[in-house]
C-alpha cells in the first residue's frame, strides 16, 4: 500500500539555480513574468538616460565648464545598469535604480555652481557613504522620525514645483525678463509674453502627447513622447530651417552615427573634500545635508510602497530592508564616482511590480537593458529640451500630488510648510526651502512654549540653517 502511494505521489518539480537563487517559485512567479516586469520597468523610466543629462548640461560649475552630452549619457546608463543589477543580485526585489529627479537639479543649480563638478561629484560620494553607514547602523530610521511628516512631504512638493519649473525655463516656455525691463514681474511667458516659434509647438506637442498617454495608462508613456517629439522636431528643424540657437543647447539633427564608444571620461574625477573650500565649509555642509535628505526619504517611501505591492511586507516591513538601503546607499555614491548625480530607487519600478516581477531577477533584466543603451549614446545628443522637459512638468505634477496628505488645519505646520514648497521654486534652490521651513517651524513651537515637540535634532538643523543663511552677516562682522 505504501509502495502503490509512493508511485501516486507526484515527483517534485526540478527548480533551475536561478530559481532557488532568486526564489521565483517561493513568491509565486515565473521567469516569464520577471522578464515582462523587468521590461516594462525599464520602459517607464528609460526617459533618465535622456533626462538626466538635460539637467546636469544645463548647467555650469563655478569655472564655467558645462558637462557633455555624451558623458552625461553614459554615467546615467551605466550606473542605473550596474545599480540595478546589484539590487536584483543583492536584495532580491523587483527595484530599479537611476539618477534620482529633483536631487540630480540640486547637483545642477545648487550645488556645482558654488565649485568645480569634481568636487560636487565628491560630495555626492559622500551622501553615498552617509546613507550607507545610517543604513547600517540604524540611524536612518531615527532621522526619518525626527523630521516633522509634513515637512518631508512639502520637500517632496516643492521638488517636484523646483523640477516643472526648470522644464518650462529649459523649453522656453518661460522666460526671465531683463533688468532694463524696469518691472516688478521676474518672469514671463515665452518671449514678450507670446508663445512663437516651432520649437515652442514641440513642446506643447511633447507635453500633450505624455498626458494623454498617461491618462491611457500607457506603459513607458513618457519614453513614447519623448521619441515621437524628437522625430517630430528632427523633421521640423530640416523642412523649416530653424535657427540652431532657437532650439536652446541641443538641436536635433541626426547623428553621424547611431552606434558609439561610450565617454567614460567623467569616471573617477572626484574630489572629495575640496568642494568645503570652494564654497564653505557650511554651505558645503548643508548641501550635503541636502543631497542626504532629498534622496533619504524618496527611497524608503519608494521602497516600502512598491514592495508591499510585490507582496515583499512581512508584518509591516519589508523582506531584506537592510540589504536594499545598503545597495540604495553604495547607488548614491557610484552615481558620483561616474560623474553622475545620486541614484535611488525608481518608483517606475511599480509598473514592472503590476506587470508580475516579483525578485530581483526583473531588475537584473532591467539593468541589463540600461546597459545595452551604452552603444547609443549618439542618440541621446539628438533629443531637443522641447522634447524632453515635458517629462519634468509631469513628475513635477505627479509630485505635487503629495500636498493633499500636509495637515493645511494644523498653524504649527502652515507657514513651515509653505515656506518649504514656496522657496524652492522661488529662489532656484532646494536648500533654502528646506532651511526656511524648519526654522519656522521651531520659532512656531517655540513662540507657542511647545519647546518639547521641537526634538534635538530638529533643533540642531534649525541652528545650521540659521547660520548658513546669516553666514554672509557673519563674516563681515567676524571681519569688521
Amino acid at each position: 500500500m505504501t509502495q502503490q502511494l509512493n508511485e501516486e505521489r507526484p515527483a517534485p518539480v526540478a527548480r533551475s539555480p536561478i530559481d532557488r537563487f532568486f526564489r521565483i517559485t517561493e513568491r509565486g512567479s515565473t521567469l516569464s513574468r520577471e522578464f515582462r516586469g523587468g521590461l516594462t520597468t525599464f520602459v517607464a523610466m528609460a526617459y533618465i538616460v535622456m533626462l538626466n543629462p538635460l539637467i546636469l548640461g544645463s548647467s555650469e560649475d563655478a569655472t564655467g565648464v558645462a558637462l557633455t552630452s555624451e558623458q552625461l549619457t553614459t554615467a546615467t546608463a551605466v550606473t542605473a545598469g550596474v545599480m540595478t543589477i546589484l539590487m536584483g543580485m543583492v536584495g532580491n526585489a523587483p527595484l530599479a535604480l537611476a539618477a534620482g529627479l529633483g536631487v540630480n537639479a540640486v547637483v545642477a543649480f545648487t550645488i556645482a555652481p558654488s565649485m568645480t563638478w569634481a568636487q560636487a561629484f565628491g560630495l555626492v560620494v559622500l551622501e553615498g557613504v552617509l546613507i550607507i553607514v545610517l543604513a547600517v547602523s540604524g540611524v536612518r530610521e531615527r532621522i526619518i522620525n525626527a523630521i516633522p511628516a509634513p515637512l518631508k512631504i512639502a520637500l517632496t512638493v516643492g521638488i517636484g514645483l523646483y523640477i516643472a519649473l526648470i522644464g518650462l525655463v529649459s523649453a522656453g516656455f518661460v522666460t526671465r525678463k531683463p533688468d532694463a525691463a524696469n518691472t516688478t514681474v521676474p518672469v514671463q511667458m515665452g518671449e514678450g509674453g507670446h508663445l512663437v516659434g516651432l520649437p515652442i509647438a514641440v513642446f506643447a506637442f511633447s507635453l500633450l502627447l505624455m498626458i494623454v498617454l498617461m491618462a491611457r495608462r500607457v506603459p513607458g508613456a513618457i519614453l513614447i513622447a519623448i521619441g515621437a517629439s524628437t522625430v517630430l522636431a528632427i523633421v521640423l528643424n530640416a523642412v523649416f530651417d530653424v535657427p540652431a540657437d532657437a532650439w536652446g543647447t541641443i538641436a536635433p539633427e541626426m547623428p553621424a552615427s547611431l552606434v558609439a564608444t561610450p565617454d567614460f571620461s567623467l569616471f573617477g574625477q572626484v574630489d572629495l573634500f575640496g568642494g568645503f573650500a570652494s564654497a564653505g565649509g557650511i554651505a558645503a555642509t548643508v548641501f550635503l545635508f541636502t543631497l542626504v535628505l532629498s534622496g533619504f526619504f524618496d527611497a524608503m517611501g519608494t521602497i516600502t510602497s512598491v514592495g508591499s505591492e510585490a507582496g515583499l511586507a512581512r508584518d509591516g516591513k519589508i523582506e531584506g530592508m537592510g540589504r536594499i538601503l545598503a545597495v540604495d546607499g553604495v547607488a548614491a555614491a557610484a552615481g558620483g564616482l561616474a560623474g553622475s548625480s545620486p541614484n535611488t530607487v525608481f518608483l517606475e519600478s511599480a509598473t514592472g511590480v503590476a506587470e508580475g516581477a516579483r525578485t530581483g531577477l526583473a531588475s537584473v533584466f532591467s539593468g541589463a537593458l540600461f546597459c545595452l543603451t551604452l552603444l547609443f549614446t549618439p542618440l541621446a545628443a539628438v533629443v531637443p529640451a522641447q522634447a524632453a522637459a515635458p517629462a519634468l512638468v509631469v513628475v513635477g505634477g505627479m509630485m505635487m500630488g503629495q500636498a493633499r496628505h500636509i495637515p493645511w488645519n494644523d498653524s504649527d505646520f502652515v507657514i513651515p510648510a509653505f515656506l518649504t514648497i514656496a522657496l524652492i521654486p522661488f529662489t532656484y534652490m532646494i536648500t533654502n526651502g528646506i532651511g526656511a521651513g524648519l526654522i519656522a517651524f521651531t520659532v512656531i513651537k517655540l513662540a507657542r512654549g511647545k519647546a518639547n515637540e521641537i526634538g534635538w535634532l530638529v533643533g540642531i538643523l534649525s541652528v545650521v540653517f540659521a547660520l548658513y543663511f546669516g553666514v554672509e552677516g557673519i563674516e563681515a562682522l567676524l571681519g569688521g
